[in-house]
């Protein structure tokens, strides 16, 4: 499955790192667009100096990592595109040329799935699309869930057990699944 991946997914760090380390297993292909991926390192301003250059360096190990995601701007395509938020059809209209049957957001609202259905592309939120994955390969999911909490526990202040962690990156159901897989 190829998966267009909005901004709003790529800026929470351990959100991100779950996503993505998933995409790094083979479990999807992850695909982005320089818009979205600008997106991203313009909204780190708001956490304070240097974030941004931070996430910018996350963005050039992303295109070395995932050196085939980027999906080039259609303007063509976004011209004869329409979504709620006139914002957001950069998003669908990259979706739409890259060939990915889903955009991952956290923005229902503004991707209408019937609107989405009409250019062959479905919604996924990532809290759901984490809970598929873990029920279709437990392991390799577990395995990107655990690391992604062993860094969050060297960086952090405080020691973080999983289902608090996912609860705080709005992966409240895929951390409650992880605890329900270990038991």
């Amino acid at each position: 499955m190829r998966v267009l991946i909005d901004a709003c997914v790529l800026y929470p760090t351990v959100m991100r790192e779950v996503v993505l380390g998933c995409a790094r297993e083979g479990l999807f292909e992850a695909r982005w667009s320089a818009r979205i991926l600008e997106e991203w390192a313009r909204a780190t301003v708001k956490l304070g100096a240097g974030q941004e250059v931070i996430a910018r360096g996350e963005i050039a190990a992303l295109s070395a990592i995932f050196p085939n995601a980027i999906v080039p701007e259609h303007h063509g395509l976004q011209a004869r595109l329409w979504l709620p938020d006139p914002d957001d059809v950069h998003v669908l209209a990259a979706a739409v040329a890259g060939s990915c049957d889903a955009i991952m957001t956290l923005n229902a609202k503004d991707f209408p799935g019937s609107i989405l259905a009409e250019e062959g592309v479905f919604r996924v939120n990532p809290d759901a699309f984490l809970r598929g994955l873990l029920e279709e390969a437990p392991d390799q999911v577990r395995g990107v869930a655990d690391g992604v909490l062993a860094k969050a526990n060297r960086l952090s202040e405080r020691e973080w057990e999983m289902r608090a962690l996912m609860k705080k990156a709005r992966l409240p159901r895929f951390g409650k699944a992880l605890v329900a897989k270990s038991l």
